[in-house]
């Protein structure tokens, strides 16, 4: 659950002496309040308050990795630098995935600028590409009413 920032937040048993309700949130939310508490059926009722942000507020800024300035050569450099061999001499899939995840993670940092982007309501796939199309469609729809309506009034059709 750790490595995909989640946090488990029920310790006590559910169900005879095992934990089998889960209450799983990622680390930035907050639970408050949780407490195992009157049997429903074989199980126990969890309790619980969730603190969440409203979504209309939003935040002035955010930053991320400015994909357009990267400086690629210093960040191969860096990452074929080290002797990844020792690194991961006797360590198991997962270690090695974090040692690798960890350089990687790294290197970016080092060599890739951030840049600061106002957040939008928008979702991820909505670029300014389909901003762009939806807009001409709209433009289109409209002049298209306007000449219609032109063309009803002076008996055209």
């Amino acid at each position: 659950m750790n490595t995909n920032s989640l946090q488990q937040h029920v310790n006590e048993p559910t169900r005879g002496n095992n934990i089998l309700d889960l209450v799983m949130t990622t680390t930035d939310l907050s639970i408050n309040g949780l407490e195992v508490t009157d049997k429903i059926g074989d199980h126990q009722m969890i309790d619980f308050s969730l603190e969440v942000q409203d979504p209309n507020t939003r935040t002035q800024h955010k930053q991320v990795l400015d994909y357009k300035r990267p400086n690629f050569e210093l960040m191969k450099e860096e990452l074929g630098s080290h002797n990844y061999e020792v690194l991961m001499n006797n360590k198991n899939a997962e270690e090695c995935n974090m040692i690798l995840k960890d350089k990687i993670s790294t290197a970016t940092d080092h060599h890739i600028p951030r840049k600061r982007i106002r957040p939008t309501n928008n979702p991820p796939w909505f670029s300014q590409e389909i901003k762009r199309l939806i807009n001409a469609r709209q433009h289109s729809y409209r002049r298209l009413k306007r000449l219609s309506k032109f063309s009803l009034s002076i008996g055209v059709m």
